[in-house]
């Protein structure tokens, strides 16, 4: 008897029969549409771990959390990538402007108007108007540098104080030089940090025991102190015990290099006023007002307190074209009262380089009185030790 040996293919031994039994797998009868939809599905849940198999679900529990996973990750990538608007170009300008608006501003620009591309040179100010906008320069004021020596005596925390009050009503910026010599004591240190102005507190080194003047070391250590910092302003020289008015330090910053103004002089036997300083036709020093006593033998007939220069002339003398090669600085080995022209000297050549301060030098701005109290001990601390005796009772 023939036998008919029927080889199992790979590709039909999941078909289901003609006559209506059925193994796993996909219909015969069925459309093309189920088939892949069957497919689809049979594919899915293997993917998913839904089995039926309680062997293959003891195999790994984290496979079907996995695979959920892994889905609906390439899902919402699928997704992502998908454009679902209208994505317009930002113009390349635009991108790296910083524009800072004031909160609670509404700003009503114009539609048509284009935006104007400002290229930033120097620093400037603008003031917004109703009408537009005006642009303001700022120009920095020049530094005022006010040197003044002092020394311990029954008047200092009088003359400190009053100089002092009046610093702080000049615009800044000030820079006030206090020297005193030998040591700084502490009376002047605690005067200087109530005041409110900025300053520097100097010692100077030098034996006092054997000097005439010793303003004028004094003086020097503070031009010192200039030259070494290479602080740029105006030098003026403030004795503590003269009146200053305000409009003098207002003055000061215009001059360009040197300039110079008359003061007013009690003599030392106070019984009559000097004026001694500059007599000016406009800005032009033209003459000088002086007494009978030294007027053939001063060059220059200014006080201490009536004149002012740029600092730059210390330390940068190239710029001035001064032909001196040694420090600009006061000496102590000429007569009291040269000391003023011998400096003046080392600054300017004559009167051409001169600026009268304030124009036509027609108004006395600071007054020297010579009111001092000599061989009067101050109170340490400027404290009262112990009470005083009472000269009235109170019953």
């Amino acid at each position: 008897m023939a036998s008919i040996r029927r080889t199992l293919s790979p590709m039909y031994h999941d078909r289901s029969h003609e006559n209506g039994g059925s193994h796993k797998g996909f219909t015969i009868g069925g459309s093309s549409s189920k088939h892949n939809s069957s497919q689809f599905l049979s594919y899915l849940t293997k993917l998913l771990g839904v089995t039926s198999d309680p062997k293959s679900s003891r195999r790994g529990p984290w496979r079907r959390p996995f695979y959920q996973f892994l889905v609906f990750f390439l899902l919402g990538f699928v997704l992502g990538l998908t454009p679902f608007g209208k994505m317009e170009d930002v113009n390349g300008s635009d991108r790296f402007s910083f524009e800072i608006k004031q909160p609670y501003v509404e700003e009503r620009l114009d539609n048509n108007k284009k935006r104007e591309e400002v290229a930033v040179d120097a620093v400037s100010f603008v003031a917004e108007t109703e009408n537009g906008k005006k642009e303001v320069n700022f120009v920095p004021k020049k530094l005022i540098i006010v040197v003044t020596p002092t020394y311990n005596r029954a008047m200092q925390a009088y003359y400190l104080n009053r100089i002092a009050q009046t610093l702080r009503l000049v615009e800044s910026p000030v820079l006030w030089i206090v020297v005193e010599g030998n040591v700084a004591s502490f009376e002047t240190s605690e005067i200087l940090r109530k005041t409110g102005v900025m300053y520097r507190h100097l010692v100077c080194k030098r034996n006092m025991t054997s000097i005439k003047d010793r303003g004028v070391h004094q003086r020097n250590t503070a031009l010192e102190h200039i030259e070494l910092h290479k602080l740029d302003g105006i030098v003026y020289f403030a004795d503590d015990d003269n009146i200053y008015s305000l409009e003098l330090f207002q003055s000061l910053r215009q001059i360009s290099r040197f300039g110079t103004w008359p003061v007013a002089m009690l003599a030392p036997s106070k019984n009559k006023a000097i004026l001694e300083g500059p007599v000016c036709n406009g800005s032009q020093v033209i003459g000088w007002h002086t007494n009978e006593k030294s007027k053939r033998l001063r060059r220059f007939h200014v006080d201490m307190s009536g004149f002012a220069f740029n600092s730059t002339i210390l330390w940068d003398p190239k710029r001035w074209r001064r032909p001196f090669s040694h420090p600009t600085r006061q000496l102590d080995t000429v007569k009291e009262g040269f000391q003023e022209t011998s400096f003046i000297e080392q600054v300017v050549a004559d009167e051409s380089e001169m600026e009268g301060v304030p124009p036509a030098c027609s108004r006395i701005l600071n007054w020297h009185l010579h009111l001092d109290a000599l061989d009067v001990p101050y109170p340490q601390g400027w404290a009262i030790q112990k009470n005083l005796q009472a000269l009235i009772t109170m019953k």
